[in-house]
């Protein structure tokens, strides 16, 4: 799993043989600061960009395939015992409403690379019969993560923040939600030069400017009702920077964005998940502790804490939703979740390259 944030690729290894989720072991590897600088200049139209798309995704094949190793190597297996690999691929554009969501991954080098069956483009399916592409995690919680008498919620607090909504007896949902840590890393690495606000430390220290929050939140997207799906294309610097007047401190730029996350995600919850009495943290942001504080005190009747009580360690959920993704591919079983995503009905997801 390579997620919004562009920092780096995480890679679990996922035993289902008793039909759970059993992780065995994760590898984490750091993008080089020139790929990542070239994927990011690729969220925007350039000179000669699909030669530029295609270098990048034969780039991010041998770095899936060094990372892939390198989790087999720690783990002290070889490629025979692995069925699959599941690649989401980076994503560069995530535009549902022209019909597409381009994550690059040259997937038929990874598989070369590996000799291991690759299943990568796991989006386009739920996009061809009408849907978002996006969330598609809320499948694998469903799966795992019910109970059948408390209403959960679990908050995946990646770039974009999503939402599954897990009521009991009722039909799953689930729906990005807004900007999770995305523009809190974007203003951080302009103003400071660092790459995230560990712990929300220099968010805690300003000012939430309350003025500039509402400016914010009267962005359509998050009164729009689910299903719906957010990316860079959105939310980004230049659209932080169309709600400033310029006279704003840096510091209070980085709370005001801080709430921005919190205040949407309550929203959110209140609006499209009445009842949740749970709600579990996962990605990244879940280690930021002033945004869980504030989160707590957005939403005073949840019970917040991270999926690491679920048995799902908080850093490794979306990697291993992939994997779990991509045997349901393997398996010719459906992947989406038609409520979530808004597709017209229930798909196999992905292509699989065989090895």
């Amino acid at each position: 799993m390579s997620g919004t944030s562009l920092d780096g690729i995480d890679v679990a290894l996922v035993d289902f043989s008793n039909d759970k989720a059993q992780l065995l072991s994760t590898h984490y590897q750091a993008y080089p600061q020139q790929l990542k600088d070239v994927l990011l200049e690729l969220h925007q139209p350039g000179f000669n960009e699909i030669h530029h798309t295609q270098l990048v995704s034969i780039s991010l094949a041998r770095s899936y395939a060094e990372a892939t190793l390198g989790l087999l190597n720690k783990a002290g297996l070889d490629k025979d015992h692995i069925q699959a690999i599941g690649c989401h691929g980076q994503t560069i554009r995530h535009r549902p409403e022209h019909g597409y969501s381009l994550q690059l991954s040259n997937s038929a080098l990874l598989a070369e690379l590996t000799g291991t069956h690759v299943v990568s483009d796991f989006r386009a399916r739920d996009i061809a019969a009408g849907g978002q592409g996006a969330p598609l995690v809320p499948a694998f919680h469903d799966r795992m993560l019910r109970h059948p008498k408390r209403h959960r919620a679990i908050l995946n607090l990646g770039g974009i923040a999503n939402l599954t909504d897990l009521p009991p007896n009722l039909t799953t949902t689930g729906f990005d939600t807004g900007p999770g840590n995305l523009l809190l890393d974007m203003w951080i690495a302009k103003h400071r030069g660092e790459s995230y606000d560990k712990g929300g430390e220099w968010a805690a220290s300003g000012k939430i400017i309350q003025v500039l929050l509402q400016r914010m939140l009267a962005e359509s997207y998050f009164s729009n009702r689910p299903p719906k799906s957010s990316g860079r294309d959105l939310f980004n610097l230049a659209w932080l920077e169309t709600h400033l007047d310029g006279t704003e401190l840096p510091v209070d730029v980085q709370a005001t964005l801080l709430a921005l996350t919190c205040e949407s995600i309550a929203n959110a919850v209140n609006n499209f998940c009445t009842g949740t009495e749970e709600l579990y943290l996962c990605g990244g942001g879940a280690h930021n502790t002033a945004l869980t504080n504030l989160l707590q005190q957005c939403l005073p009747l949840c019970q917040i804490q991270k999926t690491d009580s679920l048995g799902i360690p908080a850093d490794w959920m979306e990697a291993i939703a992939f994997a779990w993704l991509a045997r349901q591919t393997m398996n010719l079983r459906p992947g989406n979740l038609p409520a979530a995503t808004g597709a017209s009905h229930a798909c196999v997801l992905g292509a699989i390259y065989p090895a």
